[in-house]
């Protein structure tokens, strides 16, 4: 195998998953995961882009309400 080959692959990341970021995160939210685990399970469901995609668009959170 040619290792220069592998360095010329592109690899394209998939769309943000935002059913896996809601399942991770109330999955802490139970405690039936671990912070190590519920922060690998943002990451691969695309928790960057989204909050990367919120910056950009300008969206500012609303305050919670009771």
């Amino acid at each position: 195998m040619n290792v220069g080959t592998l360095t010329h692959m592109a690899f394209e990341r998939p769309a943000p998953d935002l059913n896996k970021l809601v399942a991770a995160w109330e999955e802490w939210e139970k405690g039936a995961e671990s912070p190590g685990r519920t922060l690998a399970n943002l990451k691969t469901a695309g928790l960057a882009d989204v909050l990367a995609q919120l910056k950009s668009s300008g969206w500012t959170p609303s305050s919670p309400t009771a």
